[in-house]
């Protein structure tokens, strides 16, 4: 990988797609590091491990410290399969879900599609962004001569449709969006209603309380980059208490458990209580997480 100055930028500019981000354009007086450094200006530390396992993968860099460096950091933990399916946003009747190739993976959606989402596109290592969800967007619906900003505001909507009037996740989920407006589009997305895996037999058809995977549908998803993984989960009544309002550990002891098996998965749980949700000071709760958990994923 010993590029000139001028092949570097080529790579950079015209093949890995990076904007620019000074005023001006790229001149012959930064070196090759500085180079690399403008055009990655502000970058966090997942988009930077997204561009290199993309430079690994395009330009087959097998040797050298690139790939040793890539190794140490998966070690430091996160989900180590790639994501494969992402379904979410369902504003209607659940998905029913089918392998249409059990080898691969493939899934097929052969009911009830009309309600859901499903970013087809190839999920970025360094991370889903609320750019990547918006390009998206603009394709599927046919909105090429909207803006950014334009679009934005239609998938929000649209986003917003999946929460059926759910006052709690509908605070969490605007409080969120308030960052785009702050921050940028360039920034992960929160993913609402994300189908974390399909069972096709209801509670009463296989006859006990809880199916063998209990959490089908996580409320928000965040993907930072390929490896860090949030779940965000609001808990209501009926997480801990039955239908009548009474205390049912049951129930609780299944949620705990599904918690257990996603942090050992490698995924972040978080879950806020109903009750911080109400009250003049939620929106400052939720925003005051946002700020910490974005810090702590640089």
């Amino acid at each position: 990988m010993a590029y000139t100055r001028v092949e570097l930028e080529v790579v950079l500019a015209d093949e890995l797609k990076l904007p620019w981000t000074q005023e001006g354009s790229p001149s012959d007086s930064y070196s090759k590091r500085a180079l690399i450094q403008e055009y990655t200006d502000e970058w966090t530390l997942p988009q930077l491990i997204g561009l290199a396992r993309r430079i690994v993968a395009e330009y087959d860099a097998r040797g050298g410290e690139l790939p040793e460096l890539l190794a140490e950091y998966d070690k430091s933990g996160g989900v180590g399969a790639p994501v494969k399916n992402l379904i979410f946003a369902a504003n209607g009747r659940k998905p029913e879900l089918v392998l249409r190739d059990a080898v691969s993976n493939d899934i097929e959606i052969v009911k009830n599609a009309e309600y859901c989402l499903v970013y087809d596109q190839p999920l970025p290592t360094g991370g889903l962004t609320f750019r990547h969800l918006i390009e998206w967007w603009r394709a599927r619906e046919g909105l090429e001569d909207r803006d950014d900003r334009a679009v934005g505001l239609l998938l929000h909507q649209r986003l917003s449709a999946s929460l059926a009037g759910n006052d709690a996740e509908q605070l969490i989920f605007n409080v969120y969006s308030q960052r785009y407006g702050k921050l940028g589009f360039d920034i992960p997305a929160l993913i609402p209603q994300v189908y974390l895996h399909y069972d096709p037999y209801t509670l009463r058809q296989r006859g006990t309380e809880s199916g063998p995977l209990a959490r089908q549908r996580m409320d928000f998803l965040l993907l930072f980059s390929d490896r860090q993984r949030v779940v965000i989960e609001l808990d209501g009544k009926q997480h801990y208490s039955d239908d009548r309002g009474r205390a049912d550990p049951s129930r609780y002891a299944t949620m705990v458990a599904e918690d257990r098996r996603l942090r050992l998965a490698g995924y972040e749980v978080y879950r806020f209580g109903g009750q911080e949700l109400v009250g003049s000071g939620a929106k400052a709760t939720v925003a005051a997480f946002f700020d910490a958990l974005q810090e702590r994923m640089r």
